[in-house]
């Protein structure tokens, strides 16, 4: 890997990485057992061979428990034997999402996360310090900050398009993951720098491409001496020391105020928030850097996935990919046209439908409550399948098919389309995501047609389920 040199005075690095690994664990193995009583049913296998189903066969597991136990069941999970109860109905959905969010914590049931993504992370915070922190981001995800990024993403999108060649096969996944790391390390992280994005790159590749054997290892502290977890905890370091060199840096950046990317605008606001007296809105180097990682691996290769299942599909279908291209060649870069746009993110979301990125969206119970009439205790996880409530026949016609119609001039019923998660916890990147792929289906059909090689099917990546063998297409110049 690049090294770089960094400034002087920067942080005992190496120490926070540390303590993070160290506190950050998955909980679970210290809280008391929850009895069967009352749950919904579920196998009986030990819980490791059902967590170990849950995270690496999720495609398989999620539709097999729904045909064998119903719309409701339960799984245990290490460590500790914690139930995990899933719901698959839109009535059931919507009380999850519209739950009290102060009993129905998402940061604690987000917990695997935690040594990668650190304790300020969005993703792992709960009550007031999840308000907290999501007021003081979602201004740099609103509509007129996502009308600043367009034009960069275009950019970006259309350079790594130039590179392809007439008659290319590609994996594009790999390609979508390449573009996708370049939004987040310019968009959002705005490193301009060539020798600091060369020293990034592999750093995020090798932080994203992480073995669910890797997750579960967290729980498991003495596994961090050894192989797979050693290597990992090595490679946040590093990737930390560049994180807070990058977050020092803005901090005094002269062109601060003229500079248009996310972290940029954190430091700004927190920089603003200083001056004005209101501490409780500034943010330290720490979660400045947990809220980057956060956004990273929120956003790049959940995208990625995402179009690379798209352009895959296009290529499975004429007329599909000649509406498609249609629409990437409609409107101009400064009068864009609206249907035209429309039906591209149409492309994204019906993508995100057939083929989910993330399989659930978990909620720890910290007091008992009910569920559409089914009492739960504390400590047991709740959560939506995603894989089966997107698959689901009343709320999509036949569910098997990529039908991109579904989203034009029409919305799905509310709680059957879910991939952005719902209620107060709803993903802040939504708007971020689908704008980025309908710049980066732009650029690439209004290039090429896509022709899709071979079958292909989903498999798991860190969190994540991305196409096994990459979504592989040949290219045709337009």
């Amino acid at each position: 890997m690049v090294s770089v040199d960094l400034p002087p005075g920067l942080p005992d690095t190496a120490g926070e990485t540390r303590h993070r690994f160290a506190v950050m664990r998955p909980t679970g193995g210290d809280e008391p057992r929850v009895g069967n009583d009352g749950l919904p049913p579920g196998p009986r296998w030990p819980a490791i061979l059902q967590t170990v189903a849950l995270l690496r066969f999720r495609h398989r597991f999620h539709p097999w428990l729904a045909r064998r136990y119903g719309d409701r069941f339960t799984v245990r999970l290490v460590p500790g034997g914690q139930p995990l109860v899933l719901f698959t109905r839109p009535e059931d959905v919507r009380e999850v999402f519209a739950a009290d969010p102060a009993v129905f914590h998402a940061g604690r049931a987000n917990g695997i996360l935690g040594p990668i993504m650190g304790q300020h992370s969005l993703l792992l915070q709960d009550g007031a310090e999840h308000q907290r922190a999501r007021k003081l981001l979602m201004p740099a995800f609103n509509g007129q900050a996502l009308h600043g990024y367009r034009a960069l993403v275009r950019d970006i999108a259309r350079a790594e398009v130039d590179d392809w060649s007439d008659g290319d096969e590609l994996a594009t996944l790999d390609r979508m993951n390449a573009v996708t790391l370049e939004v987040i390390l310019r968009v959002v992280f705005g490193v301009t720098d060539e020798r600091r994005l060369a020293a990034l790159r592999p750093r995020v590749n090798a932080t994203v491409d992480v073995s669910p054997a890797v997750l579960l290892g967290w729980s498991f502290p003495v596994l961090q001496r050894f192989g797979l977890w050693r290597r990992t905890v090595e490679i946040q370091h590093e990737l930390d020391r560049l994180l807070f060199a990058e977050v020092r840096e803005r901090r005094d950046a002269a062109d601060l105020d003229q500079r248009a990317d996310v972290l940029s605008r954190l430091v700004r606001a927190s920089r603003d928030a200083e001056r004005e007296g209101r501490t409780e809105d500034v943010l330290g180097d720490t979660e400045l850097r947990d809220q980057l990682i956060t956004l990273l691996l929120a956003g790049h290769e959940t995208t990625a996935s995402a179009l690379a299942w798209a352009l895959w599909e296009l290529g499975r279908d004429e007329d599909l990919l000649a509406r498609s291209t249609a629409a990437a060649r409609a409107g101009t870069e400064d009068d864009r046209d609206a249907e035209a746009d429309g039906w591209l993110e149409a492309v994204v979301k019906e993508s995100m439908r057939l083929h989910p990125i993330i399989p659930i969206v978990n909620r720890t119970l910290v007091e008992p409550a009910t569920i559409n009439g089914l009492d739960l205790a504390a400590g047991v996880t709740v959560g939506p399948s995603i894989v089966v409530s997107h698959a689901r026949s009343e709320a999509f016609e036949d569910p098997a098919a990529f039908r991109p119609d579904r989203f034009v001039g029409t919305n799905p019923a509310p709680n059957t389309w879910i991939p952005f998660g719902g209620g107060v916890r709803r993903c802040i990147g939504a708007g971020f995501s689908l704008m980025e792929g309908v710049e980066v289906l732009r650029a690439v059909l209004a290039a090429y047609d896509v022709e899709a090689v071979g079958p292909d099917r989903p498999r798991v990546r860190n969190i994540t389920s991305v196409p096994r063998d990459g979504a592989r297409v040949r290219l045709s110049r337009r």
